[in-house]
């Protein structure tokens, strides 16, 4: 097997909010490297901080203390793929205006952004909804708008929010199938934040559990299964039940 390249590594990164009144360290020392096309889980009860770590590396906050490196040197802002929890659509947008909006500010001319909204349009299936609003579409299928829009960014890194965390559990499980299979067809190195031990089980090559106050890296899991994998597989139930061992998530 090939030796992959680190391709972000995090060092004794801290995060502190502070008011006038107080202060709340929500990161403390956190200490990760993410691989190239890794599939990368981070695990944690909610508001105990992923978000935050999140947004530190799409430059949305800054840490307190510590750093953050990328191997190609870090992304300009627009350059990293974002998906999001709540869709974040431009509900006056169609389906093509949403995907192809990155390249369109980065000053792509028309005919060659919206031949690549459409590839990744065509990925996530939602060829023939290309006009569609998104007040016309389904949970799942405005999820995959956003998707689409991420990879169409054409940036090798994914970061994702909760993405799946307002579906329905049926849509969920589906959602989940198609990301790996995007993931699978165009390898990007991705992180994928959720509260949901069995969603982190079934999607990661590795799994980061967050936990303490403040939040730092509590512990490390390799699902050693093959995918696609089976929520009522011995090996899989065994592995929930020690990440649920070893937090205090509600399940």
């Amino acid at each position: 097997m090939a030796v992959l390249r680190d391709k972000i590594v995090i060092k004794n990164l801290s995060k502190t909010f502070a008011s006038k009144k107080n202060s709340v360290e929500v990161l403390k020392d956190i200490n990760l490297t993410v691989k190239e096309n890794e599939f990368l889980v981070i695990l944690g009860p909610g508001q105990c901080g992923k978000t935050v770590l999140l947004n530190i590396l799409a430059e949305l906050d800054e840490q307190t203390s510590g750093t953050v490196e990328f191997a190609d040197g870090r992304p300009k802002m627009g350059d990293l793929g974002l998906v999001f929890q709540r869709y974040a659509l431009f509900p006056w947008k169609s389906v093509m205006g949403n995907v192809e909006m990155n390249q369109k500010l980065k000053g792509v001319d028309k005919a060659t952004r919206q031949a690549n909204a459409q590839k990744y349009i065509d990925l996530v299936g939602l060829q023939g909804f290309e006009k569609a609003l998104p007040k016309q579409l389904s949970g799942g299928m405005k999820q995959r708008v956003g998707i689409a829009r991420a990879y169409a960014s054409e940036s090798d890194i994914m970061l994702m929010d909760e993405p799946f965390g307002a579906l329905d559990a049926q849509t969920r499980y589906s959602m989940e199938d198609e990301i790996l299979k995007i993931w699978e067809k165009n390898k990007r190195t991705v992180i994928f934040v959720t509260n949901n031990v069995e969603e982190a089980i079934y999607l990661g090559d590795r799994i980061i559990l967050l936990g303490g106050h403040p939040t730092s890296v509590k512990k490390e899991y390799i699902p050693e299964m093959p995918r696609p994998r089976n929520y009522t597989d011995q090996a899989f139930l065994r592995l929930r039940n020690e990440i649920v061992a070893d937090t205090d998530l509600s399940l």
